[in-house]
């Protein structure tokens, strides 16, 4: 039997923060994610969305925050959209709002994710599209066709600029591929400075693709270093051990195709 004057009422704080959350973020008009438009930004926690822009119209891709500084977190998304194959940053936005200290308890940017992916929106959000390096227990993982690495894999074609001219110490060209790439670059520090002792390289251009500079590393580098393209970045070990997910393997100034 139901009763009229009786009824249960159930309160969702975290439904209600949510939905003003991603009310606020509305009203907001996204953006280029670009240095000068980041720069306008406060220093401040928040959280942020990105968007890319598709023939059929604007579309959310990725909730996050930033629990110091919104500009400082977006600008190394930025960076690494920047070196992606299939990635136009012009038609990448933004939009971001401040989070009040107390708030952050409450995990904001996961509010809004549960309710932007609950509508199939966000699909960058717990697909690879973090900005720290994924570990070395990640260089043997093989991801679906729809992972970010695997959709915008690495850009081997990007161009560092102001590399030395002439001889320098395979230790420098080595540290500065890694400080000019737009994604990660790691190899065996703890044998870094021991393998490339001595060995020098001569370089012809002060600036060269990531490509050419993996084929002369490889070339200098002793039996069996090698260095290995995966999707989403690149890494060097005295190893020749093979990868499923491998895009290249560079070895001794050779590049290989994996079968």
């Amino acid at each position: 039997m139901s009763l009229v004057n009786y009824a249960e009422f159930k309160l969702s704080i975290t439904k209600a923060l949510g939905d003003q959350l991603a009310a606020d973020l509305e009203k907001l008009t996204p953006v280029s994610l670009t240095s000068t438009n980041l720069a306008m930004l406060p220093s401040v926690a928040g959280v942020y969305q990105l968007y890319q822009e598709h023939e059929d119209g604007r579309k959310l891709v990725y909730i996050g925050k930033a629990d110091g500084s919104l500009p400082q977190r977006l600008t190394k998304h930025l960076k690494k959209l920047r070196g992606r194959v299939g990635v136009d940053l012009e038609k990448v936005t933004f939009t971001a709002l401040s989070v009040e200290e107390d708030f952050q308890a409450v995990l904001p940017e996961k509010l809004l994710i549960a309710k932007h992916q609950g509508i199939g929106e966000a699909p960058w959000n717990n697909n690879g599209f973090g900005i720290n390096d994924p570990g070395v227990k990640r260089d043997t993982t093989v991801f679906g066709l729809d992972h970010f690495d695997q959709l915008y894999p690495a850009n081997l074609d990007w161009v560092i600029e102001g590399l030395p001219v002439g001889e320098c110490s395979l230790y420098d060209l080595v540290w500065a591929v890694k400080d000019g790439l737009p994604y990660v670059f790691r190899f065996a520090r703890q044998q870094h400075e021991k393998t490339y002792a001595g060995i020098t390289v001569s370089l012809g251009s002060s600036s060269a693709t990531a490509d050419e500079l993996f084929r002369i590393i490889s070339a200098a580098l002793p039996d069996p270093w090698q260095i290995t393209a995966l999707p989403g970045y690149v890494v060097m070990y005295p190893t020749r051990a093979e990868s499923e997910s491998a895009r290249k393997y560079y070895r001794q100034g050779e590049v290989i195709h994996p079968s």
